[in-house]
């Protein structure tokens, strides 16, 4: 199994990609790492062209089996989280393209995965990542780190998460209950789309 973890951004966008070997899959290998800058002064969509070019030539060259992403959270800077989730757009969108599964994981959960504790700090992760790969030097920047810690993350928790999907679809199977369809169906690209829930607007 081989992943590409992206830590996204627009200023530095972290690409790490990861693989398992060994018997059971827990052994680890680094595949490529990297950080692609773009400058503040672009216009940002020129920017975002730059991130999705650095990401689909990632994609086509080394053909990852899945690609993970950092979940958005809230921050007090909205300029950031907007440059963030706009970078976060592209990439999926690349991978989507491609056919490659997305997963998104939470720092929390990206942190728990690689060092055992949902609390640590970067230099924790940038240490454990650089344990886990067996590395004579830590990944620099720290963006390209958490990239590899994403992958590390999808590659050890991916598999664990699809059991469980799996398991629970196996026992829902003919009882699936929808909630009651609200406003009028609207039609979006050939699709009729309808919303579900209190407050869904047709």
């Amino acid at each position: 199994m081989r992943v590409l973890g992206i830590d996204p951004g627009l200023t530095r966008c972290g690409a790490g990609i990861v693989e398992t070997t060994g018997r059971g899959g827990r052994q680890l290998r680094l595949v490529h790492v990297g950080v692609v800058r773009t400058p503040a002064n672009d216009d940002v969509a020129t920017r975002l062209l730059a991130v999705a070019e650095h990401v689909e030539a990632l994609l086509d060259e080394h053909r990852p089996d899945q690609l993970a992403l950092e979940r958005m959270f809230n921050r007090h800077n909205v300029s950031t989280i907007m440059g963030t989730a706009q970078a976060a757009g592209v990439v999926a969108v690349a991978a989507a393209r491609r056919g490659i599964p997305v997963a998104w994981h939470t720092p929390t959960e990206v942190k728990a995965a690689v060092s055992g504790n949902g609390a640590a700090d970067k230099q924790q992760v940038a240490t454990m990542v650089t344990k886990l790969l067996k590395l004579d030097a830590q990944p620099r920047p720290a963006d390209a780190a958490d990239a590899l810690a994403l992958a590390i993350c999808q590659l050890w928790r991916g598999p664990l998460a699809a059991r469980l999907a799996a398991k629970g679809a196996g026992r829902s199977a003919g009882q699936q209950h929808y909630p009651a369809a609200t406003g009028r169906p609207r039609r979006v690209a050939g699709l009729t789309v309808t919303g579900f829930g209190a407050g869904a607007r047709g």
